[in-house]
């Protein structure tokens, strides 16, 4: 086993490079895994041996990031926004 560290901003990341040598059917498994996810090999390696651990990896928090786009309309009363913006066509 070889490691090695990388530093990534303040964070230093430790990584290993190994060897390892899969069984037919296990090889099969990650292969269809990959193909099947669109993920690299050590992607798809690395997901099966945590689902095996039973523990999955963290997932990042998810944030909508938003703009403004010069849109003038009050839509704080979603029902008049809706007939301003179709037209009302029941006057």
């Amino acid at each position: 086993i070889r490691m090695r560290s990388v530093r990534h901003g303040d964070a230093t990341i430790a990584r290993m490079r190994t060897t390892v040598r899969l069984d037919d059917d296990v090889a099969v498994a990650v292969e269809r895994i990959r193909r099947e996810r669109g993920l690299g090999l050590s992607t798809a390696i690395n997901e099966l041996v945590r689902a095996g651990l039973g523990t999955s990896p963290r997932r990042r928090t998810f944030r909508q990031r938003s703009r403004p786009i010069g849109l003038r309309v009050d839509v704080t009363n979603v029902a008049e926004a809706l007939d301003l913006l179709d037209g009302d066509s029941t006057r």
